[in-house]
């Protein structure tokens, strides 16, 4: 089964909801959330997340086992009003394994598109959860005899965090 008209059109239907979303009207039109998280990209992770009237870019930082590093980039949308409010995004994520022995570095890039709520739980608390749909676009695997290309599926891995406001 040929997947690459369905991630095309995943693709296509995050950008649409980009774009469509209605633009949530916060007292504060702009700042910066900083924040650490859980799943998704990693399996513990800081990040920093700039926001305006237009939604808000998120660059995150992690690792998954120490030995790896994982850097994020995505745009998103908040959409809805009130202490709850869903969020739609579109990035690309960055994964390097730092192996042990005489492998090479492996390395991966990975379009990812975020779906969840942003919950503002006081003040200047939020709570974030979603579940990020991931399709592999480059591998480099750690073996350099291994070319097995990257998997044609999207992988949904869930994701948490807790992000403040910085003043």
């Amino acid at each position: 089964m040929n997947l690459r008209p369905r991630l095309l059109a995943t693709v296509a239907l995050a950008g649409l909801l980009v774009a469509a979303a209605p633009r949530a009207l916060d007292a504060q039109d702009e700042g910066l959330r900083i924040g650490v998280y859980f799943g998704g990209t990693s399996l513990v992770g800081v990040l920093f997340d700039y926001f305006d009237s237009s939604g808000s870019t998120e660059l995150t930082l992690g690792t998954f086992s120490f030995r790896d590093l994982s850097v994020s980039v995505v745009r998103r949308q908040r959409f809805g009003g009130g202490e709850v409010q869903g969020t739609v995004g579109v990035g690309l994520w960055a994964i390097a394994a730092l192996p042990g022995n005489d492998e090479r570095t492996g390395l991966a890039l990975v379009a990812r598109a975020p779906v969840g709520v942003d919950w503002n739980l006081q003040g200047d608390h939020f709570l974030t959860v979603d579940a990020n749909l991931n399709r592999a676009l480059w591998v480099r695997r750690t073996d350099p005899e291994d070319l097995t290309p990257p998997a044609a599926r999207i992988v949904p891995l869930p994701g948490v965090s807790y992000r403040w406001l910085s003043n």
